[in-house]
């Protein structure tokens, strides 16, 4: 079929409703973490939003797994030795708070043709455009010559644990892609390391802040003594707070940990003014000495950076001082080229210096496919025809997509050049139209991939 759009983009406009609906439904299911919850590894409501999605994928014709223990599950379709895959997740970051959304974080709603919602582009919504995309394929009667296994994951946003058990017992698709990251691909990932900076509590202070390893924290509360000194300082520093009950909040502005430099991170701020009224403990001299707001981190580790794949980035995500421990919890992208032993070695001995002992909590090594591989030359040329943009190339990002779990996968899509990312955000939220081009390039290239040869 030389010009399957011809009669792919009529189809695709009948089942974008289909798509909003099935969407809708996982949006409204609130998958964030609980492990203390159920008799599921990570909670009620991400077991939910898997079976709802499984359940989805039974009603368009796919045949569908569910891991017994509640891992992963996977969605078939095609004949043939070997196997695409397309892999996506299906939990959450936590909402945050719901006083800076626009709509409530868990019901799907429609405004000026954008949906809002938790998980409509971090990665429910495209996830279900390329599973919509091959049902657009299959209503045309097109036969797949490979099997296209969509594999579904539910620990992505914490320690990949679905993934690890999924490459552990089932087997492994001979290429694919994720599209949970922005077109035209990803060819390479920096390296992600997340850790604990841990010390004894010697202070009287209490303090929690932060949600999330990969989340710039856009609030952290004090509610302590001297706050009217606190927000005095705040004030000559220029940093933003409102004052909430007896606690006054620091504001600062959310992004994933990937682009930490565009965020403002409220945890840093808080520790900062803390320093100036004369609070002291391991935590806050560590970041008022080495980090400040510095998205590098450069007093730390210099001018880490390649080519490729440009600056270290480091995010401090959450704080605590409980009566016992004071603790940081701590996400770098490494850059591709960059030893990550260096890495660890140089803060190890840093944070010594101020008390704190390192503790490694996950690492996912950095990834690269050459840009003349095959499945990169496919990407592209499906991307080119459908959106006549010759001008793009094939980027790296410090982003930690399912592409690092298996062999001869990239991160493609589904956030366009220019589109506004909302992944980890307030408001977080897809434009249908461009959704639906992202189906339309989902659908070529699930053709494409699934052809032997590619024909």
């Amino acid at each position: 079929m030389n010009n399957i759009s011809e009669v792919l983009i009529p189809e695709l406009r009948n089942i974008e409703r289909d798509f909003q609906q099935a969407l809708a439904q996982l949006i409204e299911i609130p998958s964030v973490i609980n492990e203390t919850e159920g008799d599921t590894p990570f909670g009620k409501n991400i077991d939910l939003a898997l079976k709802k999605t499984l359940e989805i994928c039974g009603q368009l014709g796919f045949s569908t797994y569910y891991d017994p223990k509640g891992y992963y599950g996977y969605a078939e379709i095609g004949i043939g030795e070997e196997m695409i895959g397309i892999l996506g997740h299906l939990d959450v970051v936590p909402a945050g708070s719901n006083e800076e959304w626009v709509t409530p974080p868990f019901q799907a709603k429609i405004k000026d043709g954008k949906m809002y919602g938790r998980g409509t582009q971090d990665d429910k919504g495209p996830t279900l455009a390329a599973l919509f995309a091959t049902k657009a394929l299959m209503n045309l009667g097109i036969t797949f010559n490979k099997r296209v296994r969509f594999i579904f994951g539910t620990d992505e946003e914490t320690l990949w644990r679905c993934m690890n058990r999924y490459c552990e017992l089932e087997e492994i698709p001979s290429m694919g892609f994720t599209p949970d990251s922005v077109f035209p691909l990803v060819y390479a990932e920096k390296g992600l390391l997340q850790l604990l900076l841990e010390g004894k509590n010697e202070t009287k202070l209490r303090l929690q802040a932060g949600n999330a390893f990969n989340a710039v924290p856009d609030t952290a509360e004090f509610s302590g003594e001297k706050q009217a000194e606190l927000k005095a300082a705040f004030d000559a520093l220029g940093f933003s707070y409102e004052t909430t009950g007896d606690k006054v909040v620091v504001l600062g502005k959310a992004v994933h940990a990937q682009v930490t430099e565009k965020g403002i991170n409220a945890l840093n701020r808080l520790l900062i003014g803390m320093k100036q009224i004369g609070y002291t403990s391991k935590t806050i001299e560590f970041v008022n000495d080495l980090v400040k707001e510095d998205p590098f981190a450069e007093k730390i580790f210099g001018e880490c950076e390649d080519e490729a794949s440009g600056k270290l980035k480091f995010n401090i995500g959450k704080i605590e001082l409980s009566e016992e421990i004071e603790r940081l919890s701590i996400d770098i992208r490494i850059p591709v080229t960059a030893d990550k032993q260096v890495i660890v070695n140089t803060l190890t001995k840093i944070a010594k210096e101020y008390g704190l002992d390192y503790k490694e909590f996950d690492y996912l090594k950095s990834i690269y496919v050459p840009k003349d591989h095959y499945l990169i030359q496919t990407l592209m040329k499906v991307y080119q025809d459908v959106t006549g943009d010759l001008v793009s190339e094939p980027i790296s990002s410090g982003g930690a997509t399912y592409a690092r779990a298996m062999d001869n996968f990239v991160a493609f899509g589904a956030v366009f050049p220019q589109q506004t990312k909302t992944e980890h955000q307030p408001n977080e939220h897809i434009d249908l139209e461009e959704m639906f081009n992202a189906m339309h390039i989902y659908a070529k290239a699930i053709y494409r991939l699934s052809r032997i040869n590619g024909q």
